[in-house]
């Protein structure tokens, strides 16, 4: 265990986001606001720990697999741990555990939130909050290689403990630069975003927050009614359509930039993926259009929820909580499936729902042809051994934490859809669950025991789970390989 290195890059990612804080700090002297000034004290605290462990490389620099997971679950801690700081020190949110709750949910990119009134928030802390999405969408430590050089030795590993999707693969042959490759594809989506929401009558602060949330499928609104309070279908539209772009792999977008078009056009899971949504929402227009005046405007409703929760952005424009059952049913389907691999959405994955789905094919095959020889493939790629492994073995451990969540949570004793709808809302990283968490209710009446449960299913969800039970495994810290 190289503990030298694990303690240089999280105390850089700390300068990191001592640098980030100074953002909302800036948002506050535009808006004249003097609660800015509550960002000034995690930037000192941040910056002393950087100078204390983040200026001197350490001699052995190499890190492996172990140690990136390590890295990588500590710094999304510590980064919530320093950014909620700001909430709890100017008041806006007194009670500490809350403000990690709302950084964790921010940084995860879930948008579950335990304000029951989100417009009493100044435009500084408004910013920082919806920024977090924006910076968590793609990964912290992916952030930090952008901006710093940790890409000299073995760096690859913290991207593979990051990126969400049971694989991983580098768009070029250094980590770095595949991560500055995301970055300027993210960063580029997000801007025409801003600007085609500026062109449909938002202000460009309200276009930004929306943009943040969206990019990073994280869902903060600065109003309490969500999307909902523009009552607007070119907004509505705009959002949809980037909401699912952003649920797309990245590397696809890297093909496209290449004008390579056929891996985009044969990848199963980005077909699968859209389906999959096109499917969703005519079953929703179908089932809730006696309660809109006409199908398309049921269509608009249905495909911006869908959009919303499969990508795990949280948005919404109604509350589907008074939808018919069969729709809250299919938006609780949803919120399982989440996004595509590689993407900034939430979600077991739809490659994995692929595999998954492919296995059980070849075990009724195997069973009727016993003496036959099936190989999975996905994208006409063999799926090996290892990735099928570690795909059985994420299925039981989120299986588990889910259970045990559900278990832990139902002490508060509320009714079956809210508990069960808050843990599926938090370990997918979705954001709005159904009953008292719906659209149109929050976190805030939940146990202390219970809001910690849910940071550690957004963490755990977010990484997708074994990077943060990393942190809990002694042979981990022990063994020196």
């Amino acid at each position: 265990m190289n503990t030298k290195m694990i303690r240089y890059i999280l105390a850089k990612m700390l300068g990191v986001e001592a640098l980030l804080l100074l953002l909302p700090a800036f948002v506050a002297v535009i808006y004249g606001e003097k609660s800015g000034v509550w960002f000034l004290v995690p930037i000192a605290l941040l910056a002393v720990l950087y100078l204390i462990g983040g200026r001197k490389r350490p001699k052995e620099q190499t890190i492996y697999g172990k140690e990136g997971m390590i890295i990588v679950a500590l710094a999304w801690i510590l980064w919530s741990l320093f950014g909620a700081l700001p909430f709890c020190l100017s008041g806006y949110i007194p009670n500490y555990l809350d403000a990690f709750f709302e950084t964790v949910s921010g940084f995860t990119t879930t948008g579950s939130s335990i304000m029951p009134d989100v417009e009493i928030l100044p435009q500084c802390m408004t910013f920082w909050r919806s920024f977090t999405h924006w910076v968590g969408g793609m990964g912290v430590l992916v952030f930090v290689m952008v901006l710093t050089s940790l890409d000299k030795h073995h760096t690859m590993f913290l991207m593979r403990a990051e990126v969400p999707g049971p694989e991983k693969d580098k768009l070029v042959p250094k980590a770095m630069s595949t991560a500055r490759i995301l970055y300027a594809m993210y960063l580029g989506l997000t801007i025409v975003e801003v600007v085609l929401l500026v062109f449909g009558g938002m202000s460009l602060f309200d276009s930004l927050i929306h943009s943040f949330g969206t990019a990073g499928t994280g869902g903060f609104s600065n109003y309490a009614a969500s999307v909902g309070h523009f009552n607007s279908a070119y907004i509505d539209g705009v959002i949809t359509v980037f909401m699912i772009l952003f649920g797309v792999n990245f590397n696809l977008y890297f093909f496209l930039l290449l004008r390579d078009f056929k891996p985009v056009w044969k990848n199963e899971e980005l077909r699968a993926y859209l389906g999959i949504i096109l499917v969703s929402a005519l079953l929703i227009t179908w089932n809730i259009s006696p309660s809109y005046p006409n199908p398309l405007t049921a269509f608009r409703y249905a495909i911006f929820q869908v959009a919303s929760i499969i990508t795990t952005t949280g948005y919404a424009t109604t509350d589907y909580v008074v939808w018919p059952l069969l729709s809250q049913m299919i938006l609780l389907i949803l919120m399982v499936i989440g996004a595509c691999a590689s993407s900034t959405g939430g979600g077991i994955k739809v490659s994995r729902l692929l595999m998954v789905f492919k296995c059980i094919k070849r075990e009724i095959m195997q069973m009727a042809h016993p003496k036959s020889v099936n190989v999975i493939r996905v994208n006409n790629k063999k799926v090996g051994s290892d990735v099928l492994r570690s795909l059985y073995v994420y299925l039981m451990a989120y299986g588990v934490l889910m259970v045990g969540s559900i278990l832990i949570v139902s002490i508060d004793n509320k009714d079956f859809a809210t508990t069960i709808g808050s843990v599926f809302a938090t370990l997918n990283n979705i954001g709005p669950g159904l009953a008292e968490v719906g659209p149109a209710g929050n976190f805030s009446d939940f146990s202390p025991l219970s809001k910690l449960v849910f940071c550690i299913d957004m963490l755990a969800g977010r990484l997708e789970i074994f990077p943060f039970l990393m942190l809990f495994t002694a042979s981990a810290w022990r063994r020196k390989f």
